[in-house]
C-alpha cells in the first residue's frame, strides 16, 4: 500500500477512534463511586441522594457542565486542567442552586465523572483489527489535543499505545492541531514527507484544515452525523461514515495512483 505514495496514517483520538462524547456522556448517567458511600452511585444520583438535590437540578448541574466544556478554552501556564475543570462543576451548581459556592461537592462530582469516564473509553474490538491489519504496511501516529494529563490519562485508559509507532500530544507541543508545525513534527518522527501522510479525523477545524496546511497527501473526514452539510469548508478530500470505513479509501487512494502511474508511464513511451 505504501509503494506508491501513502505510508503513514495519522488518526485523531477524541470521537474518532475512541466515543469520548458518549464516555462522558455515561458518566454522567451510569454508575461510578463515592467516597464512604456502601454502593455505586451516578453523578444525577450522588446529587440527590447524598446532596439531596431534585432529579431537575442535578440534570441541570450536568447539561451546565457539558455545555462549559464544549466551549472551554484551557491556557495550562495560568490553570491546571483539573483546577478548571472542578470550576466547571463549581459555577454550575451555584447557577443551579444559588447561594454559596460549594468546591468541596465541585470536586467530588468532577472525580466522580472523571473516573467513570476513563472507564468507559474503549478501543473497539473491530477497530483494534483495523489499526493491527493496517500496520502491516503503514505507519501508524496518534495525534491528539488536548491538555497532555487528560490526554495521557485516556491514552492509558484505552490502551492503545501498542497499535501506533508514535503518540503525539498537541499539549505537551509549542502549537496544537491545525497548525503545520505539530503535522511537520509528526512526519519527522516518522522519517517520512507530508505527501506520504494521511490525517484521520472527526473535527473540520482542527484535523482536516491542520491536514490541508501542512499540505498532506489526504485528509479524510470522519462524519458521522446521518447527512453531509452541503457547504463544508474546508473541503476534506474524503468523507467516511465510520473509521472502520478507511481501509476501502485506502484502497481507493492506491488503485486511483496505480492507474495515476500507468497513464504517466504510457504517456512517456509516447513521447
Amino acid at each position: 500500500m505504501g509503494a506508491h505514495g501513502v505510508k503513514a496514517v495519522f488518526f485523531d483520538l477524541d470521537n474518532t477512534l475512541v466515543d469520548t462524547a458518549a464516555a462522558g456522556r455515561r458518566a454522567i448517567e451510569e454508575g461510578g463511586g463515592l467516597t464512604g458511600t456502601s454502593r455505586p452511585l451516578q453523578v444525577i444520583k450522588a446529587l440527590q441522594t447524598k446532596h439531596h438535590y431534585s432529579e431537575g437540578e442535578a440534570r441541570l448541574v450536568c447539561d451546565k457542565v457539558q455545555a462549559k466544556l464544549l466551549r472551554e478554552c484551557h491556557d495550562p501556564a495560568k490553570m491546571c486542567i483539573t483546577d478548571l475543570r472542578i470550576s466547571h462543576w463549581e459555577e454550575a451548581i451555584q447557577e443551579t442552586t444559588g447561594g454559596e459556592a460549594n468546591r468541596h461537592l465541585a470536586a467530588e462530582c468532577y472525580f466522580l465523572w472523571k473516573t467513570t469516564r476513563l472507564k468507559h473509553l474503549t478501543l473497539a474490538e473491530d477497530i483494534r483489527g483495523m489499526l493491527t491489519e493496517l500496520r502491516k504496511d503503514l505507519r501508524l501516529l496518534l495525534l491528539t489535543n488536548g491538555d497532555k494529563q487528560t490526554q495521557r490519562e485516556k491514552i492509558e485508559a484505552c490502551a492503545c499505545q501498542p497499535f501506533f509507532d508514535a503518540i503525539v500530544v498537541g499539549g505537551e507541543q509549542k502549537e496544537e492541531k491545525p497548525a503545520p508545525s505539530i503535522f511537520r513534527y509528526c512526519c519527522d518522527l516518522l522519517g517520512l514527507q507530508p505527501a506520504e501522510c494521511v490525517m484521520v479525523g472527526d473535527s473540520l477545524d482542527t484535523d482536516i484544515q491542520g491536514g490541508l496546511n501542512a499540505g498532506l497527501k489526504a485528509t479524510v473526514w470522519l462524519n458521522k452525523a446521518v447527512t453531509t452539510p452541503e457547504d463544508i469548508s474546508p473541503v476534506p478530500h474524503y468523507i467516511i461514515a465510520s473509521v472502520l470505513d478507511l481501509p476501502s479509501v485506502l484502497q481507493k487512494m492506491e488503485h486511483k495512483m496505480n492507474s495515476q502511474l500507468g497513464t504517466d508511464h504510457i504517456a512517456s513511451n509516447n513521447e
